[in-house]
């Protein structure tokens, strides 16, 4: 392995591949080799396919990141050439005859795709820890604790480096839980900014969108250019932006009136780590020109995660409803984990009435914290309530749904940020500017009003520009003897 491979970003890497400074196939040797040495404890990568991947050289690719390496979530994501397991022993290789309009899109900036990354069975965890992997996936900056979910194979492989970005989706946090976790940048686009089609109109009632995990804000301001837009077909769409994203990084934002909210949305204590990362990355607001005034919605934030949840039992139920109709046999008791047999027994004892009013729930959400965002900019938050949690934390053996959301100890007392912006369809993202004394990443987190990605890109970029985090690399990967030379 050469060490110069992880001093590049994905645009970095690709510059060199136009100026035949390496090959793509010199660089997909560099991700493979960095499987082989991380995997084993990482347990982040799964469903290789390396002949695909070489086929896809052969023919040349072209693009913004033509040769650069590149790894599908294993949830979603739909490639003919990429079967999945979709976190889950019920369909487990499950074979595509189709392509989602997301992987083409993907596809045509020339990245090229060797692989899968892990996720949590139906992807309603904060850590994945799926069983048809085998094994829990692991935090790069310490193996004891969780990479995050559901997006967690692709944060652990961009921080371990294997690849310098990777796709992911968000529901409630998944692509922002993963970045706060493993130091990277996670973005959240506004609703139905990227396409969910052909196979879908919308994803949990229009809580789920894809998005990346990178280790640059340019990397992921390329990505969502390139993938950004309705296709065919598609219900509803974004609004328009006023610049691309590529563009709106090359420039600060304007003043900006930012609201500081150093608890969580219901004004409960978070983590003193958390608060001191928001803490912090409001004076660096300020010291940049921004206005920053403590503020918090007032908006039904418990009400909200209540609706989320049984939407989400909803969706889980009817997915598995599909595959065992599909194959007409009965779902057999272990071919799924306790927490989606959990969501199932939840969504049985919910109506279509319950359903569509968990759907206005989420709506009248939405219209609240945009009534928030007509006084403000930016709400500054935390991304999680505490640093990376222990692997094992959010085990999906439980059956007791409700009490893996909603406890005291569950998923929304842990992550009770991100799913707001999930309900109300607004632009956010999580920035790692933050580590714990114990050397644990924690994120910093800000969203923007509906259809200003373009604004919070910005932002994002002259937070990136004042505190650059890109040098910080974590100790699997500090702890690797590189021996051979660059190409």
């Amino acid at each position: 392995m050469w060490p110069e491979y992880e001093n590049f970003d994905a645009t970095g890497l690709a510059g060199l591949v136009a100026s035949g400074a390496a090959s793509p196939g010199d660089l997909l040797d560099q991700a493979l080799l960095r499987v082989a040495a991380h995997n084993p404890t990482l347990n982040a990568v799964v469903n290789i396919q390396e002949a695909v991947a070489r086929r896809i050289i052969s023919r040349g690719p072209q693009g913004p990141l033509a040769g650069v390496p590149f790894l599908l979530k294993d949830l979603g994501c739909e490639a003919v050439d990429f079967p999945s397991h979709n976190g889950s022993r019920l369909f487990a290789n499950t074979q595509y005859r189709r392509n989602s309009a997301i992987y083409d899109r993907i596809a045509a900036t020339g990245a090229v795709t060797f692989g899968r990354t892990t996720s949590p069975e139906g992807g309603i965890g904060a850590a994945t820890e799926a069983a048809v992997y085998g094994g829990p996936t692991r935090n790069p900056w310490n193996p004891d604790h969780t990479s995050g979910g559901s997006s967690g194979g692709a944060g652990a492989a961009v921080a371990a480096g294997i690849v310098p970005a990777a796709h992911g989706s968000d529901g409630g946090g998944s692509v922002r839980i993963p970045a706060s976790s493993c130091g990277l940048f996670g973005f959240k686009a506004t609703r139905a900014s990227l396409p969910d089609g052909p196979d879908a109109g919308e994803g949990w009632a229009g809580m789920s969108i894809d998005g990346f995990l990178t280790r640059s804000v340019r990397d992921a301001a390329l990505l969502h250019d390139a993938c950004t837009g309705p296709d065919i077909g598609a219900p509803y769409r974004a609004p328009a932006l006023l610049e691309t994203h590529l563009q709106a990084i090359t420039h600060p934002p304007p003043p900006l009136r930012i609201a500081l909210c150093d608890t969580t949305l219901t004004g409960q204590p978070i983590h003193p780590e958390c608060r001191a990362a928001v803490l912090a990355a409001a004076s660096l607001l300020q010291g940049l020109g921004h206005h920053i005034e403590p503020a918090r919605p007032q908006a039904d934030t418990n009400g909200m995660m209540r609706a989320w949840t049984g939407i989400v039992a909803c969706g889980t139920a009817l997915s598995m409803q599909q595959a065992v109709a599909a194959r007409g046999t009965p779902l057999g008791r272990e071919e799924v984990e306790g927490v989606t047999r959990g969501a199932i027994a939840y969504a049985a004892t919910l109506s279509g009435a319950d359903y569509l009013a968990a759907v206005g729930k989420i709506h009248a959400y939405g219209r609240e914290m945009a009534g928030f965002f007509a006084e403000y900019d930016i709400l500054l938050t935390a991304t999680l309530a505490e640093p990376p949690a222990k692997v094992g934390w959010f085990s999906h053996a439980t059956e007791d749904y409700l009490g893996y959301r909603l406890g005291p100890d569950g998923i929304f007392a842990y992550s009770p940020f991100c799913a707001a912006f999930n309900a109300s369809g607004q632009p956010a993202a999580s920035l790692p500017l933050h580590w714990t004394v114990a050397g644990l990443p924690v994120g910093v987190h800000l969203a923007a009003r509906c259809g200003a990605d373009d604004l919070l890109f910005s932002l994002c970029a002259q937070l990136e520009a004042a505190a650059p985090w890109f040098h910080r690399r974590p100790p699997v990967i500090a702890t690797q003897t590189i021996k051979s030379k660059a190409p």
